[in-house]
């Protein structure tokens, strides 16, 4: 269907004015990493590297970054595996309670991340505190996982679905057991939501930060706590719109992984 020249304009109109609201104030964070002034006026009035310089050699923002990276990759891992058995189970079995299940895997997503938070923090603290347990980098991790197994099953699930069954009933005809068909026809269909819904999790938990507040305790500090606590101080403030801009361009590349993976054709050879 055609639409009309003046409703297509429109459309363009407002399609510019959203992608502008979206990107502009991310132009301003790289535009603001090169900026000599530490006020950061607009229109900037000189052009620096040093800002860059020092957010490299920032070891408060690289001990930062190693933190998230090591949360974002146990947590993605947590979730693939928890994420994906229960997407088989729901997906391709029939059982009493299969759809309250389903929606209390998927409920963490929707909770804002403050109630999340606190009722996280109240567990580990007063109820698991008595027990030795202590926050820290493995409740950090923990409450990521709480929402990031969402993901991985919502892709996984989104991917069975699509499948069927009809591909493992015919791997069973010409006699392939249960692990042959799952190795040969299954895992090879469900491989690229496997990958989308991996990297999407660690995207998640690598720029959460109100779960982290929570449930991070004084002596561990993220890479968005550090970019939070540092950000209205005037020798950091550089710093941390280098760390920013930085996140914004490499915020691209998972992403972009997600789109290609879960794309991918789910057809596989027996």
């Amino acid at each position: 269907m055609k639409l009309p020249s003046a409703l297509r304009i429109t459309l363009y109109i407002w399609m510019g004015i959203g992608l502008a609201i979206l990107y502009i104030p991310l132009l301003l964070i790289v535009l603001n990493s090169f900026n000599s002034s530490r006020t950061f006026g607009f229109p900037p009035t000189g052009f620096t590297i040093e800002w860059w310089q020092r957010a490299v050699s920032s070891s408060g923002a690289l001990s930062a970054l190693g933190t998230s990276v090591l949360a974002g990759v146990c947590a993605m891992l947590i979730a693939l595996a928890l994420g994906t058995m229960a997407a088989f189970a729901v997906q391709r079995y029939t059982f009493f309670g299969r759809t309250t299940i389903s929606f209390l895997v998927v409920l963490p997503i929707t909770l804002p991340g403050i109630v999340t938070g606190i009722a996280l923090n109240a567990t580990f603290v007063q109820v698991l505190g008595p027990f030795g347990v202590a926050l820290g980098l493995a409740t950090v991790i923990i409450g990521h996982a709480t929402f990031c197994i969402v993901i991985v099953y919502n892709n996984v699930q989104a991917r069975l679905r699509r499948m069927g069954t009809s591909l493992e009933e015919a791997s069973s005809d010409l006699g392939a057991n249960g692990w042959q068909s799952f190795w040969r026809v299954t895992f090879p269909g469900v491989r690229g939501a496997l990958v989308a819904g991996a990297v999407l999790a660690f995207a998640l938990s690598f720029d959460e930060i109100v779960v982290t507040t929570f449930t991070a305790g004084p002596a561990i500090q993220t890479l968005p706590l550090w970019i939070f606590s540092n950000l209205f101080r005037p020798n950091q403030a550089p710093v941390v719109n280098v760390v920013a801009a930085v996140l914004a361009v490499a915020a691209v590349v998972p992403v972009w992984l997600a789109q290609r993976f879960s794309g991918d054709s789910t057809t596989s050879r027996v």
